[in-house]
């Protein structure tokens, strides 16, 4: 696959107050409708550096230095209010937890409008429109019953992609989903995973794929980054990383799996390609 100018490049470094070196050094580029998966264990640092990305880290006591180059414009020396209006339309992040992401008092419907009207300023019915786009492109019914509900009212998948459907009402270039399958059940982790590769074919939207999980990250990225001890150790297509992995920790993490994801040839991104076993 061959893709333009990057959309995003990054090279950062993070101290927190009580703890320096947490990221050091990181160099991560994304091509325009590329899906890089960023890989590491827990405490590794990859929801730092999607924080990172967006310049959210010093109000949670976190030191950034060097650059995020987004569009060829430095997001850690724009002004907030700048930051404000590129979050959430340009650039969106999906958490892992949608109990956590959703506001447990307003119905989903309030919730989709709020976030309409944060980024735009047309007409309620433009609003409406964007609303029932997002929601089809997750696969969640738009009708009124269904946005009257409560997040409790919900199951885990179901608010899972509302959270999507959030992060994409605008069609931002880049999407940042932090373990964003992590906490569900295998059925609707594959369902899921199906809707990213969806969104990035159907809208051109670019994916950082955060996870913890090589099979996932397989299934579904052009590329695989993987974070240790607070740097990338290595970078590589998916059939490098899996077949042909350079550092030792690599090696370690692609020997612990009992099998790895089959890809059938396409240059586009899919997770119609099952995570069947396959020889290493």
């Amino acid at each position: 696959m061959t893709f333009g100018d990057p959309l995003l490049s990054a090279n950062v470094s993070v101290d927190y107050r009580n703890k320096r070196g947490v990221l050091k050094d990181i160099c991560l580029s994304i091509e325009r409708g590329e899906i890089v998966g960023l890989v590491g264990q827990s405490g590794s640092g990859k929801s730092t550096l999607a924080l990172s990305l967006l310049n959210l880290l010093p109000g949670k006591g976190g030191a950034i230095c060097g650059e995020v180059l987004f569009k060829g414009e430095n997001l850690l020396s724009c002004p907030e209010r700048k930051l404000r209006n590129i979050r959430g339309r340009e650039i969106s992040i999906v958490l892992q937890s949608p109990l956590t992401a959703l506001n447990p008092v307003l119905s989903i419907g309030t919730q989709l409008t709020e976030c309409w009207k944060v980024h735009a300023r047309g007409k309620s019915a433009q609003g409406q429109a964007a609303i029932c786009s997002a929601l089809e492109n997750v696969s969640l019914p738009a009708t009124c019953e269904f946005l009257k509900r409560l997040p409790s009212e919900l199951s885990l998948g179901q608010g899972q992609r509302v959270c999507i459907a959030m992060a994409v009402l605008h069609r931002p270039a880049l999407l940042l989903a932090d373990e964003a399958t992590s906490a569900l059940d295998p059925i609707t982790q594959s369902e899921i995973l199906h809707l990213f590769g969806s969104l990035n074919r159907n809208l051109g939207t670019a994916i950082l794929y955060i996870s913890h999980d090589l099979l996932s990250v397989a299934a579904l990225c052009h590329r695989i980054c993987i974070l240790h001890e607070a740097q990338i150790v290595e970078c590589g297509s998916p059939q490098q990383i899996f077949h042909s992995p350079q550092h030792d920790y690599t090696r370690r993490l692609v020997a612990a799996l009992p099998g790895l994801p089959t890809r059938t040839g396409t240059d586009s991104p899919s997770a119609d390609n099952a995570l069947a076993p396959c020889a290493l």
